[in-house]
């Protein structure tokens, strides 16, 4: 009876290693997740912001170069005068 006993416990003890094993193992693996998650969202947003960066300065360009468009139109409208 005792040895029947000793195994039980033997495996029971085996059972709460292993599961506890696999709890740390599927915890650190939640935890890779969340923060490759963590560094996608900030490259996505690094990106938006340098594509919106660059969205204004193209407009800013293009509005320099319609007043520069519009200087040189009066000047040839005073010239023609």
């Amino acid at each position: 009876m005792s040895k029947l006993l000793s195994i039980l416990i033997a495996a029971l003890f085996a059972t709460v290693s292993v599961s506890s094993f696999a709890a740390k193992h599927m915890a650190a693996e939640a935890k890779t997740e969340a923060k490759a998650d963590k560094a996608e969202k900030k490259a996505e947003v690094k990106a938006d912001k340098a594509e919106k960066k660059a969205e204004v300065k193209a407009d800013k360009a293009e509005k320099k170069a319609e007043k520069k468009a519009e200087k040189k139109a009066e000047k040839k409208e005073e010239a023609k005068k």
